[in-house]
């Protein structure tokens, strides 16, 4: 197709055109990847939920993290040891105190 040949208003159309076909081939391709996935879940055998499940432990986040610090001074106060560090494990680094010393 020459495209020198069309004028703006045919070079216009052809632009909407072309959107519209790649918003209906992204949805087909994405109904033949689920149904792709699908295909696979029934050929080994597991529901879709089991078989998404387990790649969502594997790749994605499990729960919430255990406290593996607690404040000696207010047992309510505990840390995962992520993220920043809470107002009270750093007074007590600042202390002197090593911060094994608040290990759960």
């Amino acid at each position: 197709m020459d495209l020198s040949k069309l004028t703006s208003a045919q070079l216009r159309d052809l632009q909407e055109q072309l959107k519209d076909e790649l918003k209906q081939r992204a949805s087909q391709d994405r109904s033949e990847a689920l149904e792709q996935i699908h295909a696979i879940a029934r050929s080994v055998g597991l529901p879709l939920k089991e078989l998404l499940g387990a790649a969502q432990v594997r790749g994605g986040r499990t729960g919430p993290v255990a406290a593996r610090y607690r404040n000696p001074a207010d047992a309510s106060q505990q840390w995962t040891g992520r993220g920043r560090q809470p107002k009270w494990v750093k007074d007590w680094v600042d202390g002197g105190n090593d911060i094994a010393g608040l290990k759960i």
